[in-house]
C-alpha cells in the first residue's frame, strides 16, 4: 500500500508548519516500510538499459540492475570494489585481457518470465547484455561508447547484422566469452587502461536475462528485471516511479569507506556499520517539471530531500551558500558540491542553415556563442550557482583544467557583429534582421522545454540572437521528445546538460567523434583531425602525453564551435533530518541502498 499524495500547501502554509509534524508519514507507510519520496525534475523515457539514454532513466535502471563493479558510496577520491563480481579482475600486463569471477547465488527479481523458479545470475547474462548494445534493431546510443572499449568481434557481429537483418546473438565472439557459468573473458583489440570504468556501470552495462527480454519483446522498456537491490512494482509514465527492495538480493552488509579527513562519512560509517542493506524498504519517485511544486513539496515534507535545489529558491534556502536560519532550525541538511556536469547549446552539424565547417558556417556559430552572456545566466538563472564551462570536460573528470581560459567563456557582442558582417551574414533588406550570404531568410529555431528555468534561458538567449539582429524562434516541447529529434539528426539547435558517467573525460569528447554520429555525438559532429586524437588517447595512460590531447581536443572544439559550452552547475540538495547517510555522487548513480529513513539523534520529533 502506498502513501497517499497530500496536497499541495501555499507558501504561507507550509512556513507555518511546525519542525517534524509530518515526520512519521515521511519515514513509515501504513505497511512499516521504510520509504524514500522525491521528485525528478525531468520526465524518464523507460528502464531498458539498451534502450535509453537519460540520466533519470538511468537512475532507476542504476538501482535495478547490477554490473560487475562498483564505486565505494563514501569514497572520494573514488574507489572501484567489486560488486556481483567476487574480486577485482586478473589484468594482462597489456590491458588487452580481463578476466572477471562472478561470486555464486546471486538471483534475478522473481518474474513470471522465470516460471516460477528463482533464476540465478551466470557469466552468460552479461554476455548477453554487453551483446544487446551491438543490435542495429535496438539503436543503442551506449553501443559506440562501449565500442570505443573495442570488445574484439562484436563489431563485425554489428556488421554482419546489418547485412542480413538479423542480430545474431548465439553466434560466438572472441572477445566476450563465458569460459563457465562463473567466469567471464573480455579481450579487446587495443591496450585499454580503463576499461574497468565500462564494467563499473550499472545503469546500462549489465546483466540481463535473456528470457525476460525475449518474454517481453518490444514492451522491454517497462518490464526491468535485474539483481540489483530494487525492483520496479509501479510506474505512471512521466507521473509517478514506484521501487521495493529486492527480497532476494545476495547478503550484504554497509562497507562504505569514507577518507580520514571526511568526519561525516566516517560518522556514517561507523553508524552503520554491518547493517544489513538495502535500509530503506520502498522508493517513491514523483515527476515534477515545475520547480515551485517541487520546492513546497519538500518543504510540506511530502518528499524527503530535494535534489538539485531550483536556482530561483537559492536565495531562500542558501543565501551566501549558507543554509537559511528557518531550514537549519528544522534540522534540513544541506550538501553542495559541484557537479561533474557540463550544460551544453547544441548545433546540428549537419542542418543547411547552423551546420558545415566551411568558414561562413564556423563564423556563424562562434559569432551565436560570443553573443551570449553565460555570466548572464549564472547571476540571473543559476542565482550564483555555476561557473563558466571552458571545455566540455566535467569537473573531478581528467582532462578537467580549473586554471583553463577559452573563447567559450567571452562575451562580445562587438566581436558577434563584427564576424557576421565579415563573412556575409548581413541585413540586406533594412528590415533589423540579418540575412544569409545569399540573401535568403536567416531564422534560428532552439529546441526547449517548458519549465520555469528553461523559459528564463529561452529569454536569455533571445536577447542574445536580438541584440545582434538575428531572429530566432522558440520550439517547446517534451524532454523526451526533444531527445529523440536530436538523437536523428531532427533540429537545428538544442540546449542540453550532460553528467559524467565515469571518472575519465574522454567520454566527453564522444560527443564530437565522428563514429559516434546519432550516439553520444548529437551534434553530429566529424573532423578527421578531431577523430585522430580521440583514438590516440584510448591507447595512453593517464599523464602529460594524454593531457596534452585533451587540450588539443578542446582548442578544435572550440574553433569548429558545433557546442557551446555554457556551465558547471554548483549542485545542492537538501535532506530532511531523518534521512541518513545520504551523499550525492559524482559520476555513479546509485546511492539509495545506503540511506536511511528513520528518526535518528539528530532528528527533531
Amino acid at each position: 500500500m502506498s502513501l497517499r499524495r497530500r496536497p499541495f500547501l501555499g507558501a504561507a502554509a507550509a512556513a507555518a508548519i511546525a519542525p517534524g509534524a509530518l515526520r512519521a508519514q515521511a519515514t513509515v507507510d501504513a505497511a512499516g516500510r521504510k520509504v524514500l519520496r522525491y521528485a525528478f525534475p525531468t520526465a524518464e523515457t523507460g528502464f531498458d538499459p539498451v534502450q535509453i539514454s537519460d540520466i533519470y532513466s538511468r537512475i532507476v535502471t542504476a538501482h535495478i540492475f547490477e554490473s560487475l563493479y562498483e564505486y565505494d558510496h563514501l569514497a572520494r577520491p573514488y574507489r572501484l570494489k567489486p560488486c556481483t563480481a567476487a574480486a577485482m579482475p586478473e589484468v594482462s600486463d597489456d590491458f588487452r585481457t580481463f578476466v572477471v569471477r562472478i561470486r555464486p547465488g546471486q538471483f534475478f527479481h522473481d518474474d513470471p518470465a522465470f516460471k516460477g523458479r528463482p533464476r540465478e545470475l551466470t557469466a552468460h547474462d552479461y554476455v548477453y547484455g554487453f551483446r544487446r548494445h551491438y543490435d542495429p534493431a535496438l539503436k543503442a546510443a551506449t553501443q559506440s561508447f562501449l565500442e570505443e572499449a573495442g570488445i574484439v568481434g562484436l563489431r563485425e557481429l554489428r556488421e554482419a547484422a546489418v547485412k542480413s537483418g538479423r542480430f545474431d546473438y548465439d553466434a560466438p565472439v572472441e572477445g566476450l566469452q563465458a569460459l563457465d557459468r562463473y567466469t567471464l573473458r573480455f579481450r579487446l583489440r587495443e591496450p585499454r587502461p580503463r576499461f574497468l570504468f565500462t564494467l563499473a556501470t550499472p545503469d546500462v552495462y549489465c546483466a540481463m536475462a535473456r528470457e525476460v527480454v525475449e518474454a517481453y519483446g518490444d514492451r522491454i522498456m517497462e518490464h526491468p528485471v535485474g539483481t540489483g537491490p530494487f525492483r520496479l512494482v509501479e510506474w505512471r509514465r512521466s507521473s509517478r516511479i514506484v521501487l521495493e527492495r529486492h527480497p532476494r538480493w545476495r547478503e550484504r552488509t554497509y562497507d562504505a569507506e569514507p577518507g580520514e579527513a571526511d568526519a561525516e562519512g566516517r560518522e556514517w560509517a561507523r553508524r552503520f556499520a554491518g547493517r544489513r542493506l538495502p535500509m530503506i524498504d520502498r522508493v517513491e519517485i514523483s515527476v515534477i517539471e515545475e520547480a515551485q511544486p517541487r520546492w513546497l513539496a519538500f518543504l510540506n515534507e511530502e518528499h524527503d530531500l530535494i535534489e538539485r535545489l531550483p536556482p530561483e529558491f537559492a536565495g531562500q534556502a542558501i543565501p551566501g551558500g549558507q543554509l537559511a536560519p528557518n531550514l537549519a532550525r528544522r534540522g534540513i541538511r544541506k550538501y553542495r558540491v559541484p557537479g561533474a556536469d557540463v550544460t551544453l547549446t547544441v548545433y546540428n552539424m549537419e542542418h543547411p542553415l547552423v551546420g558545415g565547417i566551411t568558414p561562413e558556417k564556423v563564423a556563424l556559430r562562434r559569432a551565436l556563442n560570443l553573443a551570449y552572456d553565460v555570466d548572464r545566466e549564472i547571476r540571473l538563472v543559476r542565482r550564483g550557482e555555476a561557473i563558466p564551462a571552458q571545455s566540455i570536460m566535467p569537473p573531478m573528470t581528467s582532462g578537467y583544467d580549473p586554471q583553463a581560459r577559452t573563447e567559450m567563456s567571452e562575451h562580445s557582442v562587438a566581436r558577434a557583429k563584427a564576424l557576421l558582417d565579415l563573412y556575409g551574414w548581413v541585413d540586406r533588406d533594412g528590415d533589423g534582421w540579418r540575412e544569409q550570404p545569399d540573401g535568403s531568410p536567416l531564422v534560428l529555431e532552439l529546441l526547449t522545454q517548458t519549465d520555469q528555468t528553461q523559459r528564463q534561458l529561452d529569454e536569455l538567449w533571445k536577447k542574445a540572437m536580438d541584440a545582434i539582429g538575428v531572429r530566432a524562434v522558440l520550439r517547446p516541447g517534451q524532454w523526451p521528445e526533444n531527445l529523440r529529434a536530436a538523437r536523428s539528426g531532427k533540429f537545428m539547435i538544442w540546449r542540453v546538460g550532460s553528467s559524467a558517467a565515469s571518472p575519465d573525460g574522454q567520454g566527453a569528447l564522444e560527443r564530437c567523434y565522428g563514429p559516434s554520429v546519432g550516439k553520444g555525438n548529437i551534434a553530429r559532429f566529424r573532423l578527421d583531425a578531431f577523430d585522430r586524437i580521440y583514438v590516440r588517447m584510448k591507447l595512453l595512460p593517464d599523464g602529460p602525453e594524454r593531457d596534452a590531447l585533451f587540450r588539443q581536443a578542446t582548442k578544435l572544439m572550440v574553433a569548429y564551435a558545433p557546442y557551446r559550452f555554457n556551465t558547471h552547475r554548483i549542485l545542492t540538495d537538501l535532506a530532511h533530518p531523518w534521512v541518513h547517510g545520504y551523499r550525492r555522487p559524482p559520476f555513479w548513480l546509485a546511492w539509495w541502498q545506503f540511506v536511511d529513513v528513520a528518526p535518528g539523534p539528530d532528528a527533531r520529533v
